[in-house]
Parts: C-alpha cells; sequence; structure tokens
C-alpha cells in the first residue's frame, strides 16, 4: 500500500488525474463502492483513471503506481525454485496476487483478506482492477491473516512464499491491529507456515529498521534476512519504499 503516510483521505487526493485535464483540473471523485466493517468503512473510489482504496477514512492504495506490490511477489518467486503454493496477506486492489499468478509454477494461492467487503467486490467483478482473481488456482478467505499464520483460521500450510502487504509498515499503520504482524511474534508465526527453503516477504512504504530488527531476531541458522529499498517516483515526488525478506535454508538431501 501506498503513500508511506497515514493521513485522512482528503489530505492524499491524488493529482493523476489532474495531469490528464486542463491544468489545475482536480477530477471529479466517485464513490464506486462502499460499506461499513468491523474495522471501519471500506470505500473504493475513482479520481479520473485512478481507482483507490480508502479504509476508515484513510488513503490506503491506489493504482498510480504499484511496482513495488509487483516486485514484492516478482523478488519472492525469482528466488524460488519451485513456488507451487503461496499465500499472499492482502487482497488490497489485487495487484500482488495478480502478479503470482502470472507464474505458472504457482499451482495454489490463498489471499487472506480483513475486510469481507473487498472480497465481495472481487467475487461480484464491481470494479474490472479486482475481477477474475478467484478461481481454479485462487481462493479468497475472510479472516485476520495473523489467525491464519497461527492456525486458528482459515487455510493450512505449509506455503512456499508468504507475501505479507496488509498495510503500510509498522510505522504507517491504517489498521492498529496489524501492528503485532510485524514484530517478533507475528514474523515467527510466518516463518513456522514455510516448507523448506521458504521465503517470507513483506511489503513497507518507508524504511523500518524495526522490522528488520524483528526479523533478525526470528531468524534461525541458516536463514536469510534481507532489505531492499526501491526509490519511487509518484507524481512528481519521491518515496523510499522497502522489501523484507527471511528465507529458509532448503531441504537436506
Amino acid at each position: 500500500m501506498h503513500p508511506p503516510v497515514a493521513v485522512s483521505y482528503g489530505d492524499a487526493v491524488t493529482d493523476a488525474g489532474a495531469r490528464a485535464g486542463a491544468p489545475g483540473h482536480v477530477p471529479e471523485v466517485v464513490t464506486v463502492a462502499r460499506a461499513d466493517t468491523a474495522h471501519g468503512e471500506v470505500a473504493l473510489r475513482r479520481r479520473g483513471a485512478v481507482l483507490e482504496l480508502v479504509v476508515d477514512g484513510t488513503f490506503a492504495m491506489d493504482t498510480v503506481d504499484t511496482t513495488t506490490e509487483v516486485a514484492l511477489a516478482a523478488r519472492a518467486l525469482a528466488r524460488h525454485p519451485a513456488p507451487g503454493r503461496v499465500l499472499v496477506g492482502g487482497l488490497g486492489l489485487g495487484i500482488t496476487t495478480r502478479a503470482v499468478l502470472a507464474d505458472a509454477r504457482v499451482a495454489h494461492v490463498d489471499v487472506v483478506e480483513l475486510a469481507p467487503p473487498l472480497v465481495a467486490w472481487s467475487r461480484a467483478a464491481a470494479v474490472p482492477e479486482l475481477a477474475g482473481i478467484e478461481g481454479e488456482r485462487c481462493a479468497l478467505h475472510v479472516a485476520d491473516v495473523r489467525d491464519v499464520l497461527d492456525g486458528r483460521h482459515g487455510p493450512k500450510g505449509p506455503w512456499d512464499l508468504v507475501l505479507l502487504d496488509v498495510d503500510n509498515g509498522p510505522d504507517f499503520l491504517v489498521h492498529g491491529c496489524n501492528a503485532a504482524l510485524y514484530e517478533p511474534q507475528g514474523l515467527a508465526a510466518a516463518r513456522s507456515v514455510l516448507s523448506p527453503g521458504g521465503m517470507v516477504g513483506v511489503w513497507s512504504s518507508h524504511v523500518a529498521p524495526t522490522l528488520l530488527a524483528a526479523l533478525r531476531a526470528v531468524a534461525r541458522p541458516g536463514d536469510e534476512v534481507t532489505e531492499e529499498v526501491v526509490p519511487v517516483e509518484r507524481e512528481g515526488r519521491s518515496f523510499r519504499y522497502a522489501l523484507y525478506s527471511l528465507v529458509l535454508p532448503p531441504a537436506l538431501t
């Protein structure tokens, strides 16, 4: 998700649509879908050609630049020789999941999403960006990904890849309840559901030293922990997103 700030929706307006029109023109915001949940309102809004996801009044993500969501999947897929089963934490606008499904080696993807409306809108094809994701190789689950990682709810592992894009990262949360996922206990749970040689990948809207330290704290001998800082230009502004990973050693032969 992005941008790397947790601000009210009114303060996080994108200007992609304005560039397509007359100078200074701000395109009309159209609410495509909205619903209340136990964690606040979830809404999809169009601003020109851009689709935005707004959660509990906070700008969560949009389609202006999706390169790092794709990179979260691409980097992980490139590192694993046989990523047959993948868990994606956070449906969002479906970008990471589509990137995973584009790899023919992936036999099955479990997507765990906290907000029931997003899953319903995907199944109903409420917007093209979310349409057609669930199918023979992909199942959508309404659950808290922490409960799935702990084995309390939803699909069961092990998975070859666990990709977490449930929030903006540990320092700019949309949902405070997600904080535990970035702490050692949550990351240890993610590590525990990996198959040998598996990888946990985490997207962050900012460089997060605490997340890197937490990954190192749960790593065991033979594990590899990495931080990749990804510079991104969005509408004339520069950001430093980051991808974090923990990779298990392969099985002994």
